[in-house]
């Protein structure tokens, strides 16, 4: 078992306590409040202190945990001489997570990886704003980026953009959705509608039901009648943005209203990114964008290897943070932190392939297209290789 070289930071505050009760003074007190000074930016090796915010304590401990084994192997498979990683209990709260950062900056962190939840980077805004460290978060919640606060985590809407490219490369101008009624239903369903109309499609059907399943029958119907509008022709794409287990009923209700796989092209997202997805048998032939799955498995068998367990999916962006925190530190003595380096166009290069941050604090990142044959998952159009040419969306 390798040797764990990131240390849990248990730093604190210390509090003066008088043993006895003042003596009376004849001057007039004075109210005055010093300010805790920040350490240095460096360890007395030149190292730039980059502070690892995860989840180590509660009911997301095992996600922290693995997130924090991958950022401790990706020190080693980097070759990340120029950083010194302390890692801070973020915990399940937005306080906590607040309390953490706080500690990290006393400790003098030149950056901070992490926290794992929106409400948690959310809530450290105000303190990046005062002049605190940037940070890049492992959220994936666009509602939460911004300057100074970026997301590093894999967000929604870029995964139906790029599946919609495809479809369009495929000859399809025709789109629906067939989503569950809450937020992220809505938030695909919207994403879908402003970038087909911005391509020049024609969005023909939209249905929301009920997250609970109780109405997918009908409501896939009424999608059905949309989707069968007359004097309309080509393929309709059905984005079905649904996770298991109500995948399989939201399925079976399309194809019993005649749209299964060979009248309509079936395209999802991410929630679809799970082991055995091929099971699903009227998933086959269907579309989702994700990160290249070969370069994740090679990271998976690395991780197995080192600490005899399969990494949770999450542990990439960990992995992901430590290289691109690597990579910071060597623009130039000391590391450049800043958000101009952090939103460096050309972007960085990661297990979940290429990525870039964006000036407002969302990121966004090459992902491949997926097709679902027989039980397994095969790449049908590969992730880009660079941003050289390619707009911001």
């Amino acid at each position: 078992m390798r040797r764990s070289f990131i240390a849990l930071a248990t730093a604190a505050l210390l509090l003066g306590a008088c043993s006895e009760p003042p003596k009376p003074s004849t001057r007039t007190a004075q109210s005055v409040t010093v300010s805790p000074k920040a350490g240095s930016p460096l360890t007395a090796s030149g190292k730039a202190r980059i502070a690892l915010l995860l989840p180590l304590s509660g009911r997301a401990a095992p996600i922290g945990q693995a997130m924090q084994q991958a950022a401790e192997m990706a020190l080693f498979d980097t070759g990340a001489k120029d950083i010194a990683l302390s890692a801070y209990d973020s915990g399940e709260s937005a306080d906590t997570a607040v309390e953490a950062y706080r500690k990290a900056r006393l400790d003098g962190a030149a950056l901070v990886l992490g926290p794992l939840y929106g409400t948690s980077a959310s809530a450290l805004v105000p303190l990046v704003n005062q002049g605190g460290m940037n940070v890049v978060a492992f959220s994936n919640d666009e509602q939460v980026a911004q300057r100074g606060v970026w997301i590093m985590g894999i967000a929604a809407p870029p995964q139906v953009r790029r599946v919609v490219d495809h479809a369009f490369e495929a000859g399809i101008r025709r789109f629906a959705t067939f989503a569950p009624q809450t937020t992220y239903g809505q938030q695909m369903s919207s994403t879908l509608e402003t970038y087909v109309t911005r391509r020049g499609g024609t969005v023909v059907g939209r249905e929301f039901f009920d997250p609970n399943g109780a109405d997918i029958p009908a409501q896939a119907r009424l999608l059905a009648a949309s989707a069968r509008t007359e004097g309309e022709s080509g393929k309709v794409a059905v984005l079905v943005p649904v996770a298991p287990p109500l995948l399989s009923t939201a399925l079976a209700s399309l194809a019993t209203n005649g749209l299964d796989g060979r009248a309509i092209q079936l395209i999802g997202t991410g929630v679809w990114d799970f082991p055995g997805v091929g099971a699903e048998a009227m998933l086959r032939g269907a579309w989702y964008a994700a990160p290249d799955p070969a370069k994740r498995a090679d990271f998976e068998r690395r991780f197995v290897s080192t600490y005899g367990r399969p990494p949770h999916r999450l542990a990439t962006l960990a992995y992901d943070g430590v290289g691109l925190a690597s990579q910071l530190a060597r623009l130039k003595p000391g590391g450049d932190f800043s958000a101009e380096a952090i939103a460096n166009p050309n972007g960085w290069s990661g297990v979940d392939g290429i990525f870039r941050f964006l000036p407002d604090g969302r990121s966004e990142r090459a992902l491949a297209v997926i097709e679902i044959q027989g039980d397994r998952g095969v790449v049908v159009s590969p992730a880009p290789t660079t941003f050289a040419g390619q707009p911001t969306n």
